[in-house]
């Protein structure tokens, strides 16, 4: 019998992967099982590896361009996935989407103005906004009666200034799970538009939904949204390749596009690795069949979570929409942050993120990775449940 690809355990150790090597700096010891940072411990695609194996025949690795056919291959898997035609020159590399966060920000805005973050989300939008001299002008997402987030566009409107130039907006949402609707980004993107403000989109988390719910990519919603939102999209996550340090960014405006370029040539990031643009048209082109047993996987993963959580009275659980993480409500324990944080560690032996991690909105949960085998899975709510 072949071996399950997404359920080996595989041995990190001695490959200075962060999640296992930073345990003693971020927790105070190396025993906890590490399930914070979003990488997966499921092996990348083996038409990942083999491509790169074969460009390593070839003697010489100088500096490379991006191929065409490397984004020939992301273009055609956003438009057979996601329904969204992207053209070439609306394309371009950079080496991480938060890089690309700091630089877009740059781009669109000037020191002192407002740029809008929704709190709980991934720590860099506020660092980075902060870090480049802008402002934080924060909106807290509300759970509904049925435990799903929600922006609000009245109050959203009313705390708009003259000085608000940027929305940020994470779609899918880190670390919340949620799938923003068509009808919820196009009211989000007429109050953007309708007051002069760019959306910088991260979607990189847009190949992780789970079925019924649908990825919508920010800038398809209507012509005046593409016109007006900076798409941040890459491999990274759907592929477990973070490690090659590659994504794109979509703007297809031009007069973004010029904006955010001239920026970037101020940075001077280059063009990236020759291996890094290699795995990512394998990626693209080659790993369909790879991502559809990944997302199988994963779906067992957030129902072995399910069923575990529907038995503990003191852990709050709604499945996500998107994403292999795990919004844990643990407000009825009844502990501080800290508190929370050391019963994981010291108790549980678990090494998850923090929920104050991702803004004030997150103050009493936890995120958890279950980008794991399941044996490892049931094996840490196993952990946990002891120690409840």
């Amino acid at each position: 019998m072949a071996l399950d690809p997404y359920n080996s355990r595989i041995d990190r150790s001695g490959t200075n992967a962060e999640k296992y090597v930073l345990r003693r700096k971020l927790f105070g010891t190396e025993s906890v099982q590490p399930m914070w940072v979003a990488d997966m411990d499921i092996a990348t695609p083996a038409c990942v590896l083999e491509a790169v194996a074969e460009r390593l025949t070839h003697p010489l690795l100088g500096y490379e361009i991006m191929s065409d056919a490397s984004y020939a291959a992301q273009i055609g898997w956003f438009e057979h996935r996601h329904g969204f035609s992207m053209e070439s020159e609306w394309l371009s590399y950079s080496p991480s989407v938060v890089a690309s966060i700091g630089c877009a920000i740059r781009a669109l805005s000037d020191e002192g103005d407002e740029v809008i973050v929704m709190d709980p989300v991934y720590p860099p939008f506020y660092s980075m906004v902060k870090e480049n001299g802008r402002l934080l002008l924060l909106h807290p997402l509300r759970q509904d009666g049925e435990g799903r987030y929600r922006f609000d566009i009245d109050e959203l409107r009313a705390r708009i200034t003259p000085k608000t130039k940027i929305l940020m907006l994470c779609s899918p949402h880190n670390p919340v799970g949620r799938v923003w609707s068509r009808e919820e980004l196009g009211a989000l993107g007429e109050l953007c538009y309708e007051h002069g403000i760019r959306i910088i989109s991260d979607e990189i988390h847009c190949d992780l939904v789970y079925a019924p719910h649908r990825h919508i990519p920010t800038a398809s919603i209507s012509d005046a949204l593409r016109e007006n939102t900076v798409m941040l999209i890459g491999p990274g996550k759907t592929f477990n390749m973070a490690g090659f340090s590659i994504s794109t960014v979509c703007i297809p405006s031009a007069e973004l596009r010029a904006l955010y370029e001239a920026e970037r040539m101020r940075v001077h990031w280059g063009e990236g690795a020759v291996l890094s643009h290699v795995a990512l048209e394998a990626a693209y082109r080659n790993g369909g069949e790879w991502h559809m047993g990944l997302m199988e996987h994963l779906a067992r993963n957030a129902a072995i979570l399910e069923r575990w959580a529907k038995t503990q009275e003191k852990i709050g659980y709604h499945p996500p929409e998107a994403t292999y993480l795990a919004w844990l409500d643990c407000r009825a324990i009844g502990f501080g942050d800290r508190e929370l944080r050391e019963f994981f560690v010291r108790k549980a032996g678990l090494g998850l993120s923090p929920g104050l991690s991702f803004g004030k909105e997150g103050s009493g949960f936890m995120r958890l990775n279950f980008a794991v085998a399941s044996s490892a899975l049931e094996e840490a709510l196993e952990r946990l449940g002891r120690a409840l």
